[in-house]
């Protein structure tokens, strides 16, 4: 009996141990982050259930040039912009009689397109999201099985004339649930209306770009990336995935921000506010599995593996090549609308861009995710960034 407790006491022992070394080595894997170069931004924002992070994102990309440029801080009214791009939409998709998308989301170019079309208002003269139907932020899932009907029994219609009172009636839907967007409104003591406010804001909306990096189109011509919320086919520049990351770079270093779209569907993607471009092949490796193994794990598996190895998790090298094939074969995908602000490494020297993301105040961070700089290097489709932060030799090469 006493050898038997004796040999339970070193087994609890033993057991223990391994637990505080397995505790002991998440807690040294969790990066310790060190900013090196931070830019201003406004406050986190939180979409909710809505698919507008174009939207949220790239309001945040043009209120921080306005905190650069003007020293001044404004809250621009999403709404606004979702109002105005979906009646844009729908209009092309009635023109196309159906034959192309009518959804939530949108890309970087809706925000800048409708700044430039119809101005933009302050959030306050606008319905604050979701209050117009009892909620307390957006939620577009009734919103949008009222409004995807809609907008395709008029595309489809067979009759050979169509009126103009769809619009009316499409309109109404929108402001029903988004608020009407005001001719006219008060901001700190001043009238404006949309299109004077806009120009009140210091901002030259010529100055602003898309870049992107793909072989299927020449280096240094302009494209329309072929994903379905880019809808508007803006031309975007494209250049080689090192100089591209270069105008990531050079932005940063001078004080911009970037508005970035790009996928968030990878494994190495957390809710907690980390992206790792995971190795899997190396992963598994480390992990004493097979590959076969790794492939079979569950998402919730290889989550918990990849957070265990934490910093440490090894990644992959992107190439030029990887990017044109992933694209090419679906893998690289159209996700998710972000704002790149600053630049921060890790305790092993790793270093990852600082983005703000508009999910609110969550993850280990409240609303900031750490993506390293090979994430971003191999899950960027396009970008939208000022002019005057591409480096000059980029520049020259693209005739800026």
């Amino acid at each position: 009996m006493r050898k038997l407790m004796t040999f339970a006491l070193l087994t609890f022992i033993a057991v223990g141990t391994q637990a505080e070394e397995k505790k002991d080595s998440l807690k040294s894997n969790k990066p310790v982050f060190t900013t090196i170069k931070e830019n201003k931004i406004t406050s986190i924002k939180d979409q909710n259930r809505s698919g507008t992070c174009w939207d949220y994102s790239t309001i945040s990309f043009f209120e921080a040039e306005i905190l650069k440029a003007t020293g001044k801080e404004y809250d621009l009214c999403e709404s606004f912009v979702a109002n105005k791009t979906y009646m844009d939409r729908a209009t092309q998709v009635v023109r196309y009689h159906g034959d192309c998308q009518f959804s939530q989301g949108g890309s970087a170019e809706d925000v800048l397109a409708t700044m430039k079309q119809y101005g933009i208002c302050p959030e306050g003269a606008m319905p604050f999201p979701g209050s117009l139907y009892g909620d307390s932020l957006n939620n577009f899932n009734e919103f949008f099985s009222l409004l995807e009907p809609y907008v395709s029994a008029i595309a489809k219609n067979t009759a050979k004339k169509i009126s103009g009172q769809w619009k009316v009636g499409l309109q109404g839907i929108l402001d029903a649930y988004l608020g009407k967007c005001p001719e006219e409104f008060t901001y700190e003591g001043k009238k404006y209306t949309p299109k004077s406010f806009c120009q009140s804001l210091g901002l030259n909306l010529d100055d602003y770009v898309s870049i992107t990096s793909y072989t299927h189109h020449p280096f240094y011509t302009t494209f329309a990336v072929e994903v379905q919320d880019n809808w508007r086919f803006p031309q975007s520049y494209n250049l080689p995935m090192d100089e591209m990351m270069q105008v990531i770079d050079n932005a940063i270093d001078n004080g911009y921000t970037i508005a970035w779209g790009g996928d968030v569907s990878e494994d190495g993607f957390t809710r907690q506010g980390l992206a790792y471009a995971i190795d899997a092949k190396a992963t598994q490796s480390l992990a004493g599995s097979d590959m076969a193994k790794w492939l079979k794990m569950t998402a919730a598996k290889k989550k918990s593996l990849a957070d265990s190895l934490g910093c440490r998790v090894p990644e992959i090298v992107p190439t030029q090549e990887m990017r044109q094939e992933r694209f090419d074969n679906w893998e690289l995908t159209d996700d998710h609308g972000m704002l790149i602000f600053g630049v921060a490494k890790d305790q092993y020297g790793k270093e990852y861009y600082m983005v703000k993301n508009s999910w609110g105040e969550t993850g280990d961070y409240k609303g900031i995710w750490y993506m390293t700089k090979t994430f971003i290097a191999a899950n960027t489709m396009d970008f939208l960034v000022n002019k005057n932060a591409i480096p000059k030799n980029i520049r020259k090469k693209l005739g800026l």
